[in-house]
């Protein structure tokens, strides 16, 4: 064998010897399965109770430059962490970013299986859970600041947290899903409110005393609530960026353009004017393969693409799973 080859082989089976971590400038991510669908979340939630979704809690995850910031996922009235985020936690983890995901808003002491309906909870407590848990993340993956993506409540939550507890210091973008920053009117419960407040106060507060028992969040989220008439005088604050995502078929925010907002530094996403086969309301667009695109577009708009128009269903989400 000639020297020179002889000399070309060593090195060869010396780089391939090395390990992988060596060898490679950033290792490929784990490939989740994502699928789109409410049934299957809801099957993962009952099967599993309590475990993160997939491709979240890896506390071993550290940001890269194509992701530098760890992605927290709030979610939703009456979910957890593992039904709300069934397909958007596995799409985030396949796109390089370190995510992480919590059950809050359940009272301490609450029994099994309910202590799987978080956001029960006052929002300023559930705010102060978040705060925590952002704490937490920050200090294991050494990031400076994460990202936040709320569903429902969660882009209250998430507010609230960025106004009142100093978050803003440490989110760089918040990308709400269905918002409700003027509140509900679900079922002319608001302006049964208000007209309750103007005719019978006394009445009108202890309704809301015994709704708060059971749910403390609930008449937080009413339009026109004292909770939320404080958080919006406030404004939102400066320094984070802001996506807003809505659908026209929203039926538990009334109306849906409660959470759009015109302002500086505020992006709005209809997805019916990105995908007018998209018929997810309130709860698909949790399973949506088009929103979760626009989630993946926002926290990294550098690398965002044209959205693909996928048949989506109400309360179902889309049959089929992502690529």
């Amino acid at each position: 064998m000639k020297p020179r080859l002889a000399a070309s082989l060593a090195v060869i089976a010396a780089v391939l010897s090395l390990p992988a971590a060596v060898r490679a400038d950033t290792p490929a991510p784990p490939r989740h399965p994502v699928p789109n669908s409410a049934l299957a979340a809801g099957l993962d939630a009952v099967l599993r109770p309590g475990s993160a979704p997939a491709g979240a809690n890896d506390w071993t995850c550290r940001p890269v430059a194509t992701a530098p910031r760890p992605v927290v996922l709030v979610h939703g009235l009456g979910a957890s962490m593992t039904s709300n985020w069934h397909t958007i936690s596995p799409a985030l983890a396949n796109a390089g970013f370190c995510v992480f995901a919590l059950t809050y808003g359940v009272a301490p002491g609450t029994p099994f299986p309910l202590d799987q309906i978080g956001g029960l909870e006052p929002i300023e407590r559930s705010a102060a859970e978040l705060s925590a848990f952002v704490e937490h993340v920050l200090a294991t993956t050494g990031a400076a600041e994460v990202d936040l993506v709320g569903h429902s409540e969660g882009t209250v939550v998430s507010r609230y947290y960025l106004q009142a507890l100093d978050g803003a210091a440490r989110v760089h973008r918040l990308v709400s899903l269905t918002p409700l920053y003027r509140g509900t009117d679900l079922l002319a419960l608001a302006s049964v409110r208000a007209l309750g407040t103007s005719l019978a106060p006394p009445l009108v507060q202890l309704v809301e005393g015994v709704v708060g028992t059971l749910c403390g969040s609930c008449p937080q989220m009413l339009t026109g609530s004292p909770f939320l008439d404080d958080l919006n005088a406030k404004g939102f604050p400066a320094g984070v960026a802001y996506t807003n995502v809505v659908t026209r078929y929203d039926q538990l925010v009334v109306p849906f353009t409660s959470g759009l907002e015109d302002a500086e530094g505020v992006d709005n996403v209809v997805l019916q004017d990105r995908c007018v086969l998209d018929l997810g309301e309130h709860v698909a667009v949790a399973f949506d393969p088009v929103a979760t695109r626009a989630v993946i577009d926002a926290l990294d708009p550098a690398a965002a693409i044209p959205p693909v128009c996928t048949f989506v269903l109400p309360f179902v989400g889309s049959l089929l799973p992502s690529a």
